[in-house]
C-alpha cells in the first residue's frame, strides 16, 4: 500500500490536478495587491508640413521609460469572495486526492487479499486431488483383486478429472490478481518480489472495531467534506458575481522619464508623473449579470443536492458494510464447523467402504461435500477481509483498531 500510494499513476494525476488548485489560489490572492508595470518606449513620427502642427515641428523622436501602476479596492468583496472560492477549490481538490489515495488503498488491499485466496483455494484444491488420486489408487487395486465393480473406479476417476478441471481457472485467478497488483503499484508484474507467487496465509484480522459516531464518519469521509467545500466554492462564486453590480474604484499612477533623444532621458527635467482615481460602473448589459447569477445560484443548488447525496450513500455504505461483514463472520463460523465434520464424514465413509459396510458412492459424496465445504471455507475468510477491508474504506480510513473493543 505504501509503495502504490507513492508510484499509483492515477494518484499523480490527482496531484498534478491538486498542484494547479493551489496555483489558481496564488492567483486570486494576488488580486489583493497592486499591480506595477514597467515600460519603455521609443516613438518616431513625421508630420505632415502641409499641417500647422507639421509646419513648426516637422518630426518628433521621443523615448520613454515609466512605471505604471493600479490597484483596485475590494469595496464589494469580489475580491476577497474570489479568494474564498479559490481556497474552497484548493480544500475539494485536496480532499478528492485523499479519497483517491484511499481508494488505491483499499484496492491494493482487496486485490492482495484476492491473490493471495486465489493462492489458497488453489493449494485446497492441490490438495483434495491428491487425496482422490489415493481413492482412486485404491479402487483401481480392489477392481484388480476382484471386490469391487468398475464403475466404482470410472466414478472415481470422474472425481479426479473434475477436480483437475478446476486448477487452471484458480491458477488464472492468481495470475490475474498478480497483474492487477502490478498496475496498481505503478508497474509490470516483472517488478514485483517473485516472493508474492507463493502461497501466503491471508492477513489475520482483528477481533473488535471501534466505528464510532455518524459525525465521525462524515468528519473522516473525504469524499464527504470535498461535496461540502464545492458548495463553499459555487457560493463564493455567487458573492463574485453579485459585486459586479457595483461600480469598481481603482487609484492608478505613473512615474517615469521623457526626452526627444536617448541621451537626454536620465537628465533634470526629464521626469514626468500622474496620478488620479477611476471609476467603472457597468450600467447597462442586457441582463448578462443578473442570468450569470442566476447561473451560478442554480449551480450552487446543484452543490448542495450533491452534498446530500453523498453524506446519504456514505451512511449507506458503511452500514452495508458492517452488515456484510457481520453476516459473513457467522456464515464462515458455521463453515469451519461445517468443514470439520465433512472431513470426519470422509474419513469414516472410506473406513466403512475399505471394511465393506457402505457402497462407494458414500465415498464420492463425502469427498466431493468436503472439497466444496473447504473452498466455501477459503472463500469465505476472504470474504471476510475484503468485507473488512470495505469497511474502512466506507468509514474514511483511519479507523481504530484495537483488541479489547
Amino acid at each position: 500500500v505504501d509503495r502504490a500510494l507513492h508510484q499509483n499513476l492515477d494518484l499523480r494525476g490527482s496531484l498534478m490536478r491538486l498542484v494547479a488548485t493551489r496555483a489558481q489560489l496564488g492567483i486570486a490572492t494576488a488580486g489583493r495587491l497592486p499591480t506595477v508595470d514597467a515600460n519603455g518606449s521609443y516613438n518616431y513620427r513625421k508630420e505632415s508640413r502641409n499641417t500647422p502642427f507639421g509646419a513648426f515641428i516637422p518630426r518628433t523622436d521621443v523615448h520613454s521609460l515609466s512605471f505604471d501602476a493600479a490597484w483596485e479596492l475590494d469595496l464589494w468583496g469580489r475580491v476577497q469572495r474570489s479568494i474564498e472560492a479559490a481556497d474552497a477549490d484548493l480544500l475539494a481538490s485536496n480532499y478528492d486526492l485523499q479519497a483517491a489515495a484511499l481508494s488505491v488503498a483499499a484496492e491494493v488491499a482487496r486485490t492482495y487479499v484476492d491473490l493471495r485466496a486465489s493462492q489458497r483455494r488453489l493449494a485446497i484444491a492441490t490438495e483434495n486431488l491428491q487425496l482422490q488420486q489415493q481413492t482412486l489408487a485404491l479402487v483401481e487395486a480392489r477392481l484388480s483383486a476382484g471386490l469391487v465393480v468398475e464403475r466404482d473406479v470410472a466414478q472415481a476417476a470422474t472425481n479426479v478429472e473434475t477436480t483437475r478441471s478446476r486448477l487452471p481457472q484458480l491458477e488464472a485467478a492468481a495470475s490475474m490478481a498478480f497483474n492487477r497488483l502490478a498496475v496498481l503499484l505503478g508497474g509490470t508484474p516483472q517488478q514485483l518480489p517473485e516472493s508474492l507467487r507463493n502461497a501466503a496465509p491471508l492477513p489475520t484480522l482483528p477481533e473488535h472495531i471501534a466505528v464510532g459516531g455518524p459525525a465521525d464518519l462524515l468528519r473522516r469521509r473525504p469524499d464527504v467534506r470535498s461535496a461540502e467545500r464545492q458548495f463553499a466554492a459555487e457560493v463564493a462564486r455567487i458573492g463574485m458575481a453579485e459585486a459586479d453590480r457595483y461600480p469598481t474604484f481603482a487609484i492608478s499612477g505613473q512615474i517615469g522619464l521623457a526626452a526627444n533623444d536617448a541621451g537626454s532621458v536620465f537628465t533634470r527635467g526629464s521626469d514626468f508623473r500622474g496620478f488620479g482615481p477611476s471609476l467603472r460602473w457597468n450600467l447597462f448589459d442586457g441582463g448578462r449579470l443578473k442570468h450569470r447569477i442566476k447561473s451560478l445560484e442554480a449551480s450552487a443548488e446543484a452543490a448542495q443536492v450533491y452534498y446530500e447525496q453523498t453524506v446519504l450513500l456514505a451512511i449507506e455504505e458503511t452500514e452495508n458494510a458492517m452488515t456484510n461483514f457481520a453476516r459473513e463472520r457467522v456464515r464462515r463460523a458455521s463453515l469451519v464447523r461445517a468443514a470439520s465434520q465433512a472431513r470426519r464424514a470422509v474419513d469414516l465413509a472410506q473406513t466403512q467402504y475399505r471394511e465393506g459396510l457402505s457402497d462407494f458412492q458414500a465415498v464420492l459424496d463425502s469427498e466431493r461435500i468436503a472439497a466444496t465445504i473447504d473452498d466455501d471455507l477459503a472463500s469465505s475468510d476472504a470474504a471476510v477481509a475484503t468485507n473488512l477491508i470495505a469497511l474502512y474504506k466506507a468509514l474514511g480510513g483511519g479507523v481504530v483498531v484495537t483488541d479489547e473493543g
